[in-house]
């Protein structure tokens, strides 16, 4: 049975850092809508309302324009071991890219200023709303580690590559909504 919250809590904070993995879905008006899973590692907790994810780069940059086109984003975890359990935070997300003093605050303040190779934006999600449910549908997996791709595939490409990556791939979204990626290099020029 659903149960909803107004805020995260400390049962709900506790189950967060317990996941592996969890999954953002975002959409605006006229989109498709977009599943993408991200490793807990890059997710932080910065308080009962707000959350925040390092976003590497993709293979597109779904959230970020679904966001800035005012669509709305969840970000979902399942338990795959111990008690089953599925919780959505549904919110307004915002995108802080790299070259912005929020990026660079919350980089430093909670991720230790660890920037890996084809970090591309911060993406925080103000939570409007917490569901729990029983996820006894939810089969079990074991974690066995995170992969190691994404860095070999950065390092390989370097800065200079992923910048050219970004601005073929990223850019606009499926959907040809413009992500704002290189948004502040025109206000700069």
């Amino acid at each position: 049975m659903a149960k909803q919250f107004p805020s995260i809590g400390d049962d709900h904070r506790a189950f967060i850092l317990r996941q592996h993995i969890f999954f953002v879905a975002s959409a605006a008006s006229g989109t498709r809508v977009n599943v993408s899973p991200r490793s807990t590692d890059s997710l932080r907790l910065l308080g009962p309302n707000e959350v925040a994810y390092l976003d590497r780069t993709g293979s597109g940059n779904e959230t970020a324009a679904h966001i800035r086109a005012g669509g709305g984003v969840t970000i979902m975890f399942c338990a795959f071991e111990g008690t089953p359990s599925i919780m959505r935070l549904y919110g307004r997300g915002a995108v802080h890219h790299r070259r912005g003093r929020k990026y660079a605050r919350l980089l430093g303040e909670q991720f230790g200023s660890n920037e890996p190779l084809g970090t591309r934006q911060i993406v925080t999600l103000v939570v409007e709303l917490v569901q729990t449910s029983c996820g006894f549908g939810v089969p079990f997996f074991d974690h066995q580690g995170e992969r190691t791709a994404m860095d070999k595939w950065a390092n390989a490409r370097g800065p200079a590559g992923i910048d050219a990556y970004w601005r073929e791939k990223n850019v606009r979204s499926i959907d040809g909504l413009p992500t704002g990626l290189f948004e502040d290099e025109k206000a700069s020029v």
